[in-house]
């Protein structure tokens, strides 16, 4: 034999044994690697696969115990560990007659950090959270661990996650950049005060819906969903031959075929006879003013009169900000449409198209949920010419409804995304229920506020979901009530955003909860408000206080009861024994009265002990008082240290967001 041949087939045997060593038979799920956090004092799981029938065994290097297990037919396996106080770092070795190592592991706490994409928010890329390339810089703590959970979804429990990043990963610039920044600031916040190794495993998904983080067993105990579990658990079998965006193309076309505005395929309430259509004055949300619960189409129109003096050639429709989709015409003659909630309309109007004299405006509005309708600054509904001379449109307008969307099929759901009930609790959230956790931390509620009411019900649900399936009791769950977005309202009005925030307050009432109010740090612009720092640290305090022991305030003041005297309303606070002031020591705002007319006016507030007193001139008889109550409301009631006190109301009057599903 020639010596290349012979150092061919060499080369051929190494490379033979060596893959047959890599490819160990033992399979983990990928929970498990170096660098992981294992919960302390517990018996922890660790499970995985081989072949059926064979003997695995482990041993940890904290103690001098041999863990054993035969794994079953089908080659699973599953033995718990007894973790000892927080420490390390230790090996855990497990053989089934080939050896694995997992090397760098500590022992500690272990919090699922979960939501949807404020929770997401990474330090760096889209989220530029404040500072952050100094706080990318500066994360350097090894004994902070991070599991990065990918995107994904199923419409059954899957027994293992996808991850990001080969497994757990030690806490540096390199991994911290791109990972949950509230999560970061809440693990370091801990983590410095107690010293104790902190075990991250994120798992979010931006723009989700809480039933997608549900499981099927407990949403179908809830009316609303039940129904819907079935039909997306039969679908699964049998799936539809017609894609996601034929069914929404085929939905949309519905929508406009049964819009009574559209008569044989034209758009004839462009220009048409108005004067038997009801009045609004917009600005507004429609729920605000008559189609309360309402969800459709909706046409608006309104007569312009432009004088001599106006150069028609050049001008401009501007309309603010529209809930959801519009289409705009002048003269009957369309001048632009925009998709989506929170995007400026303006539109240029061709030339000649406007003429001195009487003009119409029309607007085609399309809600598919929440809120609807013209909702921006007055000042920025008007008409512009080239002299940058207004005309405000501000005002009456003549509206009709063109299509109530209870009268036609629900929108459908992505058949593989993520806002589908139980597909993320599958996926992102059942792989994980068997290993140990101290804990959870939960920033979502923004894409169920249009359905408050019923997050009522849900969020809870999805707690007890949840505690049920890691079977570890009523394991610590601290959230983040929604920030303040979107424009300031001049006057008090009703809310989708206010009554998710009370939907959160209400599940405070599960034992061992705790939610994070950060009514005072959000922004009117932005949904992901910067100061994630804040946020982390809020939720941190909580968890320092009510899990690690240390005697540390981590609320504002909590409205607790009122009583009427008179012309004033009493409010009594609990959490007050650090006081209660105005958070930039001017007058007290955020507050609100009405009479039994339900008729709200911005109220004076005083402080008096552990109480505030409200009142208002224009309230002779007051009945009910509101506090923090709207989608971005100007309030500062906060305690001595700096903690906000969550909005609130004494009423119980039917909201916006009332049976909406």
């Amino acid at each position: 034999m020639s010596i290349p041949k012979l150092k061919s087939i060499l080369l051929i045997t190494f490379l033979l044994f060596t893959t047959q060593f890599l490819q160990a038979k033992i399979l983990l799920p990928s929970v498990f690697s170096n660098n992981m956090v294992l919960q302390q004092k517990t018996n922890a799981a660790i499970w995985g696969k081989t072949d059926a029938g064979k003997a695995v065994k482990v041993t940890v290097s904290w103690n001098k115990i041999n863990y054993g297990a035969i794994a079953d037919a089908n080659g699973n396996w599953k033995i718990k560990v007894a973790t000892p106080g927080y420490g390390g770092p230790y090996t855990i070795t497990i053989s089934d007659g080939e050896l694995l190592v997992l090397n760098n592991v500590l022992i500690g706490d272990v919090w699922i950090c979960s939501g949807q994409s404020n929770m997401e928010m990474p330090l760096a890329g889209w989220g530029k959270i404040l500072n952050s390339e100094k706080e990318i810089a500066e994360a350097k703590y090894p004994n902070i661990r991070l599991l990065q959970a990918e995107h994904v979804t199923s419409n059954f429990p899957l027994n293992d996650a996808k991850v990001a990043n080969g497994g757990w990963q030690e806490c540096n610039p390199k991994y911290i950049a791109d990972f949950s920044s509230t999560a970061y600031f809440f693990a370091r916040e801990v983590y410095e005060k107690t010293k104790i190794p902190i075990g991250l495993i994120h798992t979010s998904w931006g723009g989700t819906i809480a039933e997608a983080w549900t499981s099927a067993e407990s949403l179908k105990k809830m009316a609303d969903f039940s129904a819907v579990v079935d039909k997306l658990q039969k679908s699964a079998k049998n799936p539809s031959k017609t894609s996601y965006e034929e069914s929404v193309y085929n939905w949309v076309k519905i929508t406009t075929d049964k819009d009574s505005g559209n008569q044989d395929g034209q758009m004839k309430w462009a220009l048409t006879e108005s004067a038997n259509w009801k009045n609004m004055t917009l600005p507004t949300l429609w729920e605000d003013a008559a189609l309360n619960n309402f969800d459709g189409v909706v046409w608006f129109t309104k007569k312009v009169t432009i004088p001599e003096s106006w150069k028609t050639n050049g001008a401009k429709l501007n309309l603010g900000t529209i809930d959801d989709n519009d289409i705009a015409f002048v003269n009957g003659v369309k001048v632009g449409e925009t998709v989506g909630y929170n995007a400026g309309r303006t539109y240029k109007i061709p030339a000649n198209l406007l003429k001195v004299g009487e003009n119409i405006i029309t607007v085609r509005v399309f809600d598919s949920g929440g809120g609807g309708g013209l909702y921006g600054d007055a000042k920025d509904l008007n008409l512009t010419n080239v002299s940058a001379e207004k005309i405000s449109l501000a005002g009456e307008w003549k509206y009709k409804i063109g299509l109530d969307f209870k009268n036609i099929e629900p929108k459908p759901y992505e058949e593989n995304g993520p806002n589908r009930p139980t597909v993320l609790y599958n996926a992102m959230i059942h792989p994980y229920q068997q290993f140990s956790i101290k804990g959870a931390i939960w920033y979502q509620g923004e894409s169920n506020a249009d359905r408050a009411y019923q997050y009522r019900e849900l969020f809870p649900t999805m707690i007890k979901d949840w505690r049920q399936k890691w079977a570890q009791g009523d394991f610590p769950f601290y959230f983040v009530q929604l920030a303040n977005f979107m424009q300031i309202d001049n006057a008090p009005v009703e809310s989708a955003w206010a009554e998710l925030r009370e939907a959160q307050q209400k599940t405070l009432d599960l034992p061992n909860t705790g939610m994070a109010t950060i009514i005072d740090i959000g922004d009117a612009k932005d949904i992901h408000p910067k100061n994630k720092q804040e946020v982390g640290r809020r939720l941190a305090l909580i968890a320092l206080a009510k899990t690690y022991g240390q005697k540390i305030n981590y609320s504002g003041p909590v409205y607790q009861s009122n009583k009427i005297e008179g012309k004033q309303i009493s409010l009594t606070f609990g959490n007050s024994q650090n006081g209660l002031k105005a958070a930039d020591g001017a007058a007290l705002t955020g507050f609100a009265i009405a009479g039994a007319d339900k008729k709200f006016y911005w109220a004076k507030a005083s402080i008096q002990g552990n109480q505030i007193t409200v009142s208002s001139d224009q309230v002779a008889n007051p009945v009910a008082v509101r506090y923090g109550w709207g989608n971005n409301p100007v309030c500062n009631l906060v305690s001595n240290d700096g903690l906000p006190a969550s909005p609130f109301r004494t009423d119980t009057w039917q909201g916006l967001t009332f049976a909406k599903k």
